[in-house]
């Protein structure tokens, strides 16, 4: 199984790169599971100079221990299994590194590039290289990796860009990696079991406060025992009476600690400002006709792209957008959905 090729320089390995594998050193970002593990893997295979990072991010004392997430316990020791399966360095990383940090401890160990497992496309030269969504879009992880700096894209490959999910699975069965079939994880690495509440309240002690459910207008309709309880779009266990249609969660105001409701026509919106864009563009080429992702699994919404990309103005109205989420810009080309980039919703309308 040979590797995806993504750019257009003439090259003698698969990453792109002008030289042998065997004199072309990576780091690959190893979670420990059968994605980066397959990377590795294969990278190993044909005879490039591997290098594994684990990433600890969180202090296992005071969030609580974990098992089943990813970068947990059990994932590192998962990572340091397949390592040594595979005979390549694995460097540790304590609990302060970040994801930028990544490149950083790639580049002080002279490495030509950082490798991960995300099912995401780069393509392009080995500079001004370009994000697409993968060939798998049930797979596809750009949303995730659209706050990418050019640079940080640059040094990035990502092997997997080509492959179904199924097919990284047969290739680590083949090559008898220990965590082939390892499920994926589904919850965010500091969350202990998927108990979210848990977390929050140890961070967020406040969002247990009562306060007031309201609606539109400002009127009072009932009283909640913390804005923890509730998500945009929300319809049951909103615990008020004495209305004649259905109610849904419109807005969570933080400060004031008041719940809005409204209808489901009330749900929709048609605008959305964002802040802090990342530009994997030419900023003036992110004007006009655009999509946008909302969610990481969500579906591509037609959208006109204004402002220096900080206004869009959606051509549908949608549910469910609450300022804090990532408001991610695609566009079609020849070759493929390409990222141009995001930034956070800071309010909607």
């Amino acid at each position: 199984m040979s590797l995806a090729t993504h750019t257009n320089v003439s090259s003698v390995n698969s990453l792109g790169f002008a030289k042998a594998p065997e004199d072309t050193k990576v780091v690959v970002a190893m979670s420990g599971g059968v994605d980066s593990s397959t990377v590795a893997g294969l990278l190993k295979e044909q005879n490039y100079q591997v290098i594994g990072i684990t990433l600890q991010l969180y202090d296992y004392g005071k969030i609580g221990k974990t098992s089943g997430t990813c970068c947990a316990g059990k994932d590192i020791y998962d990572a340091k299994r397949v390592s040594e399966q595979l005979n390549i360095p694995c460097v540790s990383c304590n609990q302060t590194v970040k994801f930028r940090d990544l490149f950083k401890s790639a580049k002080e160990l002279g490495a030509d590039a950082l490798v991960t497992g995300h099912y995401v496309k780069r393509l392009g030269d080995l500079n001004q290289s370009k994000m697409y969504q993968p060939v798998d879009t049930n797979r596809d992880q750009s949303y995730f990796l659209f706050s990418t700096t050019q640079e940080q894209l640059d040094y990035l490959r990502f092997p997997l860009a080509d492959l179904p999910k199924q097919e990284t699975r047969d290739i680590a069965k083949k090559m008898k990696l220990s965590v082939a079939d390892k499920p994926d994880s589904q919850d965010i690495c500091f969350v202990p079991n998927g108990n979210y509440k848990s977390v929050i309240e140890k961070l967020r002690p406040e969002s247990y406060d009562p306060g007031s459910i309201v609606d539109l207008q400002g009127k009072v309709l009932g009283q909640h025992n913390g804005i923890i309880n509730f998500t945009i779009g929300q319809r049951k266990g909103i615990k008020v009476g004495g209305q004649e249609e259905a109610i849904f969660v419109i807005k969570i105001n933080p400060e004031t600690k008041e719940v809005v409701v409204g209808s489901r026509q009330d749900l929709n919106i048609t605008k959305i400002k964002i802040k802090e864009i990342n530009f994997l563009c030419d900023p003036k080429e992110l004007e006009g006709d655009f999509f946008i992702k909302v969610r990481s699994m969500g579906r591509l919404l037609p959208c006109q792209v204004s402002d220096n990309a900080t206004l869009v103005s959606l051509q549908v109205g949608e549910s469910g957008v609450s300022p804090g989420q990532a408001c991610v810009f695609y566009k079609k080309d020849k070759q493929g959905m390409r990222v141009y980039g995001g930034g956070w919703i800071v309010s909607t309308s």
